[in-house]
């Protein structure tokens, strides 16, 4: 059962629609779990010292619940609250536990995106994607992209179908200038 944090629908526009939603990729999640076996693992191990040993054990839960918390859950809720957006519009990207950060990059506003994958997380499918887009923050970094192949290439998609959304052929750019000109007057 997966947990209830959605996108928000009522960031989009009437005509928008959501055409990839992200989060980073499960390989983030390899420490907290780690974290967690260790802090259950220790948590028994606590119950194996003497019965003299009630403060020890008590130190051992009580630390194993704050590691587990600090290390494994407050990640876990990191990743969870991430989101990655690609829509027929925009790119939004949000993340923040208790605040909320969020930015929107509109398509057309896209004028470079490259993909980069170190060794170990091309076996496991994810990369690093840096859209590079006009304005005054330049550069977004999406870290732990999963798929990461596969959503450049639907982001260059996105794009281009943007632009061929909002530029005019032959037939229409002849009618554009034609009315930008106005009526020959009459000799």
């Amino acid at each position: 059962m997966e947990v209830p944090v959605a996108f928000p629908e009522d960031v989009l526009t009437s005509d928008e629609h959501v055409v990839l939603h992200l989060h980073p990729h499960w390989k983030a999640l390899i420490g907290p779990v780690f974290v967690t076996v260790l802090a259950v693992a220790a948590v028994g191990a606590s119950f194996l010292l003497p019965e003299g040993w009630l403060v020890g054990q008590l130190a051992i839960v009580v630390a194993a619940i704050l590691l587990a918390g600090w290390l494994a859950l407050w990640p876990f809720l990191v990743w969870r609250t991430t989101h990655y957006l690609f829509t027929n519009e925009r790119v939004l990207l949000q993340k923040g536990v208790l605040n909320r950060d969020r930015r929107d990059i509109p398509l057309s506003r896209v004028n470079d995106h490259s993909m980069t994958q170190r060794f170990f997380e091309r076996l496991l499918g994810a990369g690093t994607l840096t859209i590079e887009s006009a304005g005054e923050r330049g550069q977004s970094v999406l870290t732990d992209i999963p798929q990461i192949e596969q959503v450049q290439t639907k982001l260059y998609e996105l794009v281009e179908a943007d632009r061929d959304k909002h530029s005019l052929g032959d037939d229409e750019l002849r009618e554009a200038l034609k009315d930008a000109n106005g009526p020959k007057p009459a000799v």
